[in-house]
């Protein structure tokens, strides 16, 4: 299976939750504060809008507006072009086919423009799958829809891991080496990520793991165990954005 396989079998998962859903749910708040799931999926087709576009050559087509940070942008434009649930419903369908199939045929080595940080398709489509499965849970958490874990969370965590160099380093910390092994929703599979030798660790579960890094659970609350001068630091600044 890969990267694009998992994609899309994650968009599937989502695309079956939202075929349930009547008009009073997707006119219901989310878990993504100020919207509700029609919003949340509106952002999802407009984000992958843009995927289509950058592997087009038409460069960075999700780019924060002057002023703004990228969640403010993006708020805007979700503001901009509010509409039916039917129609959200459509083009998300749409733009997530089209995104995916723009990926597996683009240059592998060529990266894309992408917010702020050129990516190759295969790390864009990891960010796409984290951005899924987080918006996934911010609309199946308060509508209380089954959304559990599964074995394609190994591509969230590996690109929450491999950002930690530069989460690090704009805290001033420097870069540092951090290793995590976390136990995979099997509950018996450990996924190992960074050297054996780091003297800083991260321990638990993956899904908690996961969750922090796309600030859907609390470093506190997450049950999630560290060790040496900069775990800790580390779950605090773990985050899925590509660097």
């Amino acid at each position: 299976m890969t990267i694009f396989d998992d994609l899309t079998a994650e968009q599937d998962r989502l695309e079956g939750v939202l075929a349930g859903l009547d008009e009073a749910q997707w006119t219901s708040p989310s878990g993504a504060e100020g919207w509700t799931v029609a919003d949340v999926v509106l952002h999802l087709a407009q984000s992958e809008e843009g995927v289509t576009a950058t592997a087009a050559g038409a460069g960075a087509a999700i780019r924060p507006a002057d002023g703004l940070s990228v969640d403010e942008s993006m708020d805007r434009l979700v503001r901009a072009e509010r509409t039916s649930p039917e129609q959200v419903f459509r083009r998300w369908r749409e733009a997530r086919r089209a995104a995916v199939a723009a990926l597996r045929s683009a240059d592998p080595g060529r990266p894309l423009l992408w917010v702020e940080a050129p990516l190759k398709p295969s790390t864009l489509a990891t960010t796409r799958l984290a951005e899924h499965w987080a918006h996934g849970l911010d609309i199946a958490g308060p509508l209380g829809l089954a959304f559990p874990d599964t074995e394609r969370l190994r591509h969230v965590a590996w690109l929450a891991h491999r950002t930690l160099p530069y989460a690090l380093a704009l805290t001033g910390a420097g870069e540092h080496p951090v290793s995590c092994a976390l136990t995979a929703p099997d509950g018996t599979t450990v996924w190992r990520y960074g050297p054996d030798d780091a003297e800083s660790t991260i321990t638990g579960p993956a899904g908690a793991f996961c969750r922090v890094a796309a600030q859907r659970l609390s470093p506190a609350e997450s049950g999630l165990r560290t060790t040496g001068p900069y775990g800790a630091t580390a779950l605090d600044v773990l985050r899925t954005y590509a660097a």
